[in-house]
This record gives C-alpha cells, sequence and structure tokens, in this order.
C-alpha cells in the first residue's frame, strides 16, 4: 500500500475542521463544493457538517495516516537493527 498522499491528508484536514467548526479558509471554498457534490459534507441553514460518508472518509484517512506512522516506525526499528548488526558488536568488560 502506498503512503497516503498530500492530497488525502489536505482532505483529512478539511473534514477534520468541518467536523470541528472551526471555519474554513478563503480558498477551501472550491473543495467546499466538491465535498457537498461527492456527498461528504452537507451545506444549509446549519452551516457545515459531515455525513455519513464524510465521517466514515475521515476515520478510513485517520487511520491510514495511523498506519502509516506505524510502518515508518517498524522501518526505523529495523534500519537501526540492521546498524548494530553491521557495526562492531557492543564489548562486554571482563574483570
Amino acid at each position: 500500500m502506498d503512503p497516503i498522499s498530500l492530497e488525502e491528508l489536505a482532505l483529512l484536514d478539511v473534514l477534520h475542521r468541518i467536523d470541528q467548526h472551526i471555519e474554513l479558509r478563503h480558498g477551501d471554498s472550491e473543495i467546499r463544493q466538491r465535498l457537498v457534490e461527492s456527498g461528504l459534507i452537507e451545506d444549509d441553514e446549519q452551516g457545515l457538517r459531515l455525513t455519513a460518508a464524510g465521517v466514515q472518509m475521515c476515520k478510513s484517512l485517520q487511520h491510514r495516516v495511523a498506519v502509516d506512522a506505524e510502518a515508518e516506525k517498524i522501518l526505523q526499528d529495523r534500519a537501526a537493527g540492521e546498524d548494530v548488526e553491521d557495526g562492531a558488536a557492543p564489548s562486554t568488560a571482563q574483570g
């Protein structure tokens, strides 16, 4: 699986801001319209809010971010382990 893209991270950020009732930025009007058209948010007299599909998309993207972070940690741990194997073994003091 490929790591989460910048576009998906931006989508997660917008969905999160809508869910938290944080005002969208000036340049977000186009994405807001696309989210309404795709059924991820509703925009009515009560303001912006996530639909059930928007909530599921948000959860899915959050899960991908968490999986990517875990995969990166595993890769770093493996690389650190290989560095120890390639280098000299730690010496033990004999006394």
